[in-house]
């Protein structure tokens, strides 16, 4: 009896996992995740792989792990990639002989043959065939549709990921390549050859063609590097690039035939992109990518407005009618609105005021949602300031750093429009001192300064502005360019009849406060935090010594402190082109070569 109760109490052995392939990929994952630091991750698997050793019933597909409790859309469709690629690796190794096609041709396959056997449902899974089974049955497949199958993914023409790979492609065989493209210029590139944007989303729909990026990287067709971030074809994407081009048009059976069967996939989305074409794209595109000439002497827009095709919209920044005293910052919608001056409010993330060149379109009969509007930043920005922000920002060193932003926003008429001057309020600061930086940022920094009473004075010079800007470019042609375009072409541009500017997009994302910064960037930033060094001061270190390690490397190369602390004196800065002197030179020179504190 106690030998039974013993037996009864015995642990049982633990069931089989009847996924045993899904369970395997999860562990994987779990441990690159814990490899990788990213904890929360890791513990999304090990739940997922909980609730799957719970499930008792093999599954098809991960769209069918749906149905279990902490599988989420990427989990799925992460298992439904990889068990696609399983899949087409088992075809590869079997389809030269011949395919399984059940029972009927031969014996079923048996559990100890493959790993792939645990899931019997899936067919026609040639997996788990012996080489010594598949001897006298008839083929069932030709050796092209293997072929077909095992290359995996095949964008179709005129589709977002044929445009970039062909485009990164040509950039590749071009003499005057550097390797790699980044967002705005694969952007260019790839325009011509897809039919969707790559700038604007299509009526209906939140996506433009660069979505079809994100999958090339992932199936490492595609290599992102750097930041800001450089676009390259890998080995496998140089091949398939060279097919789509051999091929010219594929046979639209491929299309289907090669897209994945995963409902969580994205690829019918990014294949599919040729049927949406963007009306409203009614500019120039560039055209093709030119293996002849070097891009720094050409030019060529994304969209071009004629006169006539556009109108000027004043953007308020969000943070000007929301937040602090409510009704205060409602006076300022309130005097635009009674004004009759056309305004958007949207999120900046440099300045407060701007204004753009909108697209203008004509209502079409039967139109449910209006189309999508393309946008030019005009040369003008403005940073409000009531005498409290002021003293605030001088404090705390936003005043420099945006003063500093500003200036490379790529607009070339900043404005500073100061509020309240003159109230007499009782501020942290003394008036002088306020009005001195007030006067340092337009005789030195060059920006204009705009002193008003009160916020119904600063929405007429608002007002005023918008109608000024209005008959400016009214009669101009409007040509899209990037930041880098608009810093090369700038001191060429004699003609008064035409003028290049960033769309919208652009100049947001560029000036991003907190965006991922090169060394460079932070290099500057670094110099600035130093007392006497302003944003001019820091460009000019920086044309010389372009990061940290190679102004390091020039100290290690003095001989003695003194021609350490001379090495940064003879720097030409400003527009006077004046020495930046022995005294911050020696300032730099203890800071960067003096090892521990600082005297």
């Amino acid at each position: 009896e106690n030998g039974w109760f013993r037996l009864r109490n015995m642990p049982k052995p633990p069931l089989e996992c009847p996924n045993p392939l899904f369970k395997r990929w999860l562990q994987e994952w779990r441990d690159q995740a814990a490899e990788r630091g990213r904890f929360r991750l890791q513990r999304t698997y090990e739940r997922a792989l909980s609730s799957l050793h719970k499930y008792p019933l093999p599954l098809r597909s991960g769209r069918e792990a749906r149905i279990l409790q902490y599988f989420g859309e990427h989990i799925c469709r992460q298992l439904d990639e990889q068990l696609e690629k399983h899949r087409r690796a088992q075809e590869d190794l079997v389809a030269p002989a011949t395919s399984w096609s059940g029972p009927e041709d031969g014996d079923p396959p048996s559990s100890q043959d493959t790993l792939a056997s645990d899931i019997p449902i899936l067919q026609p899974v040639p997996c788990s065939t012996k080489p010594d089974q598949l001897q006298g049955q008839p083929l069932k497949k030709n050796k092209p549709a293997s072929r077909r199958r095992a290359r995996g993914y095949f964008p179709a023409p005129r589709s977002g990921a044929y445009a970039v790979l062909v485009a990164l492609y040509q950039d590749s065989i071009s003499p005057h390549t550097r390797g790699y493209l980044t967002k705005p210029e694969l952007q260019r590139a790839a325009q011509p050859l897809c039919d969707k944007s790559f700038f604007l989303a299509g009526p209906g729909t939140k996506t433009t063609a660069w979505s079809a990026v994100s999958t090339l990287i992932r199936k490492e067709l595609v290599l992102k590097t750097n930041i800001p971030a450089r676009y390259s074809l890998t080995e496998s994407g140089l091949a398939l690039a060279k097919e789509l081009l051999a091929l010219g048009k594929p046979p639209l059976l491929q299309d289907d035939d090669l897209r994945l069967p995963a409902a969580g996939s994205e690829e019918p989305s990014v294949d599919s992109e040729g049927e949406d074409r963007q009306c409203s794209d009614q500019g120039t595109f560039p055209e093709e990518p030119r293996a002849e000439e070097p891009r720094a002497d050409t030019f060529k827009p994304q969209f071009t407005f004629c006169p006539g095709q556009f109108d000027v919209i004043l953007c308020v920044d969000f943070i000007e009618t929301t937040g602090g005293p409510t009704s205060r910052k409602q006076d300022l919608v309130n005097e635009l609105e009674r004004n009759g001056v056309p305004f958007s409010i949207r999120k900046l993330n440099v300045g407060d005021f701007l204004w753009v060149a909108r697209e203008r379109h004509s209502s079409a009969a039967g139109q449910l949602q209006p189309l999508t509007s393309q946008e030019l930043v005009l040369d003008y920005v403005v940073e409000r300031k009531r005498m409290p922000d002021l003293c605030s920002s001088i404090i705390d060193g936003r005043f420099r750093e945006q003063k500093f932003r500003l200036r490379q926003c790529g607009l070339s008429h900043p404005i500073y429009l100061v509020e309240d001057s003159g109230s007499g309020q009782h501020l942290s600061l003394p008036e002088k001192t306020l009005q001195q930086a007030i006067t340092n940022t337009q005789v030195v920094d060059g920006f204009f300064v705009k002193r008003t009473r009160d916020i119904r004075e600063s929405a007429a010079y608002l007002t005023i502005m918008t109608r000024h800007l209005t008959k400016l470019y009214k009669d101009k042609t409007l040509q899209s360019c990037t930041k880098e375009e608009l810093e090369r072409e700038r001191p060429l541009q004699p003609r008064n009849d035409s003028c290049m500017l960033l769309t919208f997009a652009e100049f947001n994302e560029g000036a991003m406060k907190n965006k991922p910064q090169t060394v460079s960037e932070v290099f500057a930033r670094q110099l600035m935090q130093i007392s006497g060094i302003s944003g001019e001061k820091a460009a000019a270190i920086l044309e010389r010594y372009k990061t940290p390690a190679s102004l390091l490397a020039a100290y290690a190369a003095c001989k003695t402190t003194l021609e350490k602390e001379q090495l940064l004196s003879s720097i030409k800065c400003g527009k006077l082109q004046r020495n930046l002197g022995p005294a911050l030179s020696k300032t730099l020179a203890q800071l960067y070569c003096t090892p521990g504190p600082l005297p």
